[in-house]
């Protein structure tokens, strides 16, 4: 009578196990997690602006889109930007003529769109607060010296806000990457996903999710060594107290 297989067995390469699915949903994690922080940074800059603007309608704009993304949970917001965004979107194209029947979103730009919809709000504050950090006499002297804004944000500005705000973005970075998890809802493929599929078939579910638990492990672990040496960069030549 042959052995019992041992479940590390069922995470064999190709169509014996799961491991292909498991690294897949790894691969998906980090795209969603990875194209989702770039428009919630592109996000999070326009709302700083925003709210630094002076103007009180612009300051409004920012401050409502931040309260509502603080005030509604997550998977609440990710339902409603996949539901109610493609419903709008093709209404929108159909009303305009580009489309007579709309057209199907894909999860994975609905994951990406509410994601960076998300992690906008919270980067709003950061990066208005690292704004907000630089020495007033900078800018004033930059625009003394007869620099326009935009060379004034690309050369003064931005430098120094990265540098106040990598602690703040690096959090916002490890958060994104769990929550990313909460995609599996609008059928998204991912890591989560992966560890659902292989347990309902199996019905291995303590083995599953215990692998799922270590490849985000994994993924937080390696990002806060990386993220360590981004800041220990961003902070050479600057004198701590």
């Amino acid at each position: 009578m042959d052995p019992q297989p041992s479940l590390w067995s069922l995470m064999a390469y190709g169509d014996n196990g799961y491991g292909d699915e498991f690294l897949r949903g790894v691969l998906f994690t980090l795209q969603i997690s990875v194209c989702g922080y770039i428009l919630a940074f592109i996000l999070g800059l326009l709302g700083a602006g925003a709210k630094l603007h002076g103007s009180k309608a612009l300051y409004r704009v920012g401050d409502l889109y931040t309260t509502l993304v603080r005030a509604i949970p997550e998977l609440l917001l990710i339902l409603m930007i996949y539901y109610m965004g493609s419903s709008a979107l093709n209404a929108a194209l159909i009303a305009i003529g580009i489309t007579e029947r709309g057209i199907d979103i894909s999860p994975f730009a609905a994951a990406v769109a509410a994601l960076g919809f998300i992690y906008g709000a919270y980067l709003t504050d950061i990066l208005r607060g690292a704004i907000q950090a630089i020495p007033k006499g900078q800018i004033e002297a930059a625009r003394a010296y007869g620099m326009h804004a935009p060379m004034r944000f690309r050369r003064i500005v931005f430098p120094q806000m990265i540098r106040y705000a990598i602690p703040g973005m690096g959090n916002q970075w490890l958060n994104i990457t769990k929550d990313s998890a909460l995609v599996s809802a609008i059928g998204a493929f991912e890591l989560l996903f992966a560890a659902k599929s292989a347990a309902s078939q199996t019905k291995e579910y303590i083995f599953f999710y215990s692998v799922g638990a270590l490849c985000f492990l994994t993924i937080t672990i390696v990002s806060m060594v990386v993220l360590q040496q981004i800041e220990r960069r961003a902070s050479r030549g600057v004198r701590r107290a």
